[in-house]
């Protein structure tokens, strides 16, 4: 598999990626469907990205620069029958890189019941920061993860330097 990432594009994909997570865990136990993955893909101030293969969308990462967390990968999904060929992992590389050229800190949420995401994140250096205790439904928590470069004052005198050459 070759993958391709880039922005996501028109409503037609849109549609297609809000199937997947709407009819995919965390999605189905937080009670999220279609018409709220659509809300969620439109809101200008995200980033969504695809991975493509030979013209074929395979997944999908929805990132946040702003706010304040900047750095936040709010949504990942792999298309169902694309899971476990590594296009998850290229989309957390692709972020990483995107996010890591604007902070030293790329922070995710992952459901405590989600527990094949939360193993995967950890295998990729994700460590735990936080729990939102019963955060979107009553008797899970969403739990936040942070791969980090360092704290933000030696990554700015880092950038800094690197500027002034």
């Amino acid at each position: 598999m070759t993958l391709e990432v880039r922005r996501l594009g028109g409503e037609q994909e849109a549609a297609e990626c809000a199937r997947w997570m709407a009819a995919s865990e965390p999605w189905i136990t937080l009670g999220r469907g279609v018409d709220s993955a659509l809300r969620l893909l439109a809101i200008p101030t995200k980033e969504a990205w695809v991975a493509e293969d030979a013209g074929a969308l395979q997944g999908l990462i929805v990132l946040d620069l702003t706010g304040p967390l900047p750095g936040y990968i709010q949504v990942i999904c792999v298309r169902p029958d694309s899971r476990g060929h590594g296009v998850g992992r290229e989309l957390i590389r692709f972020a990483e890189r995107r996010v890591f050229e604007h902070s030293p800190n790329l922070f995710l949420c992952v459901s405590s019941f989600n527990h094949p995401a939360r193993r995967f994140y950890a295998q990729l250096g994700y460590e735990v920061v936080g729990a939102l205790k019963d955060f979107l439904v009553a008797g899970h928590d969403e739990i936040l993860l942070r791969k980090t470069l360092g704290p933000w004052t030696e990554y700015r005198r880092a950038r800094s330097r690197a500027g002034d050459r």
